[in-house]
């Protein structure tokens, strides 16, 4: 069963935005996007209690994603890419990105936290980073 409603379209937006952050970290780092931007969808906590759809998260604004503004984003999904992110919104999930709501790419090591949030591991150069289980219990 699906984690989210969506349709070809919207699958075919988060495809490219798994594409835009992490094509180079091969398709497990693109499934851990996908993670993330599903789980804003179902958090309706924190900096997503506004967020319903696969459109919103992708462009939200403030503390959307950074892909969104590169030209690479914005080229038509692969089929490749619409396989993985259906694969993300039929529930596939993969740590550390299985309850996260944040990544980023740091210079360094990742910190242990990240705006409040706690480090959940660290997947090639991505930082994964999750709620307090109390504040977004949808996420789990």
């Amino acid at each position: 069963m699906a984690r989210i409603r969506t349709n070809s379209k919207q699958t075919a937006l988060l495809a490219r935005l798994m594409r835009a952050e992490a094509e180079g970290e091969g398709e497990a780092g693109m499934i851990m996007v996908g993670n993330v931007g599903v789980n804003r969808v179902v958090a309706n906590c924190l900096d997503f209690e506004d967020i319903r759809t696969l459109q919103e998260m992708v462009f939200q604004s403030p503390g959307g994603f950074e892909a969104v503004q590169k030209s690479y984003f914005y080229q038509k999904a692969r089929d490749r890419d619409i396989r993985l992110a259906r694969r993300v919104i039929q529930g596939e999930r993969m740590d550390p990105a299985s309850n996260a709501l944040w990544f980023f790419r740091p210079e360094g090591p990742c910190p242990a936290t990240w705006f409040n949030q706690t480090l959940s591991g660290q997947y090639k150069s991505h930082c994964f980073y999750i709620p307090d289980p109390q504040e977004c219990p949808q996420v789990y």
